[in-house]
C-alpha cells in the first residue's frame, strides 16, 4: 500500500513539509509506503502524480495558510490534478493537512476537504483539526500537539488502508460511481 503527501508549499522542506514528514513517518512505521512531492502547478509534476494515483492507495494534501487559504499552489495543482486523474482519486483515503504561523487552518481545512468530497473519497480525521503552528520548521518541532495530531492521522490512514484492503481480500467491492457530467458555467 502506498501513499502520496503533497506539499503545496513554495518552500520545499518548510512547515508543511515538516509536518507532512510526521505523517509519512507515521505511515511507514505502520507498514504502508509514503512519498512526499513538492506539489508545484508544473505541468509534468501534475503528470507524474497522476500516473501515481493509478496505484496509490490514498492521497495527503498539505498547505501553509496564505490568506485565510491554501496556497494557489496547491489550488491550481489539485485542479489541474482533478482534470488529469480524477477517476484515479475515487475512492482512495484521503486526509488534509495545514499549517500556519497563527490563525486561517480550518478554512484552508474546508477548502482542500473539497477536493476529498467531490472525488467520493475516504477522508481520514485525526483527534483534532490536522494542523501544526510554527513560523519555522524548528517551531513546528516545537507544537508537541501539532505532532501528535499528525502522528494519530498517520496511524489512523494506516488503519482504515488496512481495513479496506482487507474488505477488498473478502471480497466487497467499492461502490459503483455514476457518470459525472461536468458543466463549465464560466461564460
Amino acid at each position: 500500500m502506498k501513499v502520496i503527501l503533497l506539499n503545496g508549499s513554495r518552500r520545499e522542506k518548510g512547515c508543511t513539509y515538516t509536518a507532512l514528514s510526521v505523517v509519512a513517518d507515521t505511515l511507514k512505521e505502520n507498514g504502508i509506503d509514503a512519498e512526499i512531492v513538492h506539489a508545484l502547478p508544473d505541468d509534468a509534476i501534475v503528470d507524474a502524480v497522476a500516473e501515481k494515483m493509478k496505484t496509490a492507495d490514498g492521497l495527503v494534501i498539505g498547505s501553509p495558510v496564505y490568506w485565510a487559504s491554501p496556497s494557489g499552489e496547491i489550488i491550481s495543482f489539485m485542479d489541474k490534478l482533478a482534470g488529469k486523474a480524477g477517476a484515479a482519486l475515487t475512492h482512495k483515503v484521503g486526509a488534509t493537512v495545514t499549517s500556519a504561523r497563527r490563525a486561517g487552518t480550518t478554512a484552508t481545512l474546508d477548502v482542500l476537504n473539497k477536493y476529498l468530497s467531490y472525488h467520493q473519497m475516504v477522508s481520514v480525521a485525526s483527534n483534532y483539526w490536522p494542523m501544526v503552528h510554527g513560523n519555522t520548521p524548528e517551531d513546528v518541532k516545537k507544537d508537541e500537539e501539532g505532532l501528535q495530531i499528525m502522528r494519530t492521522l498517520g496511524r489512523n490512514m494506516a488503519w482504515i488502508l488496512k481495513c479496506i484492503e482487507a474488505g477488498k481480500k473478502a471480497g466487497i467491492e467499492a461502490p459503483a460511481t455514476e457518470a459525472k457530467i461536468m458543466t463549465n458555467f464560466i461564460r
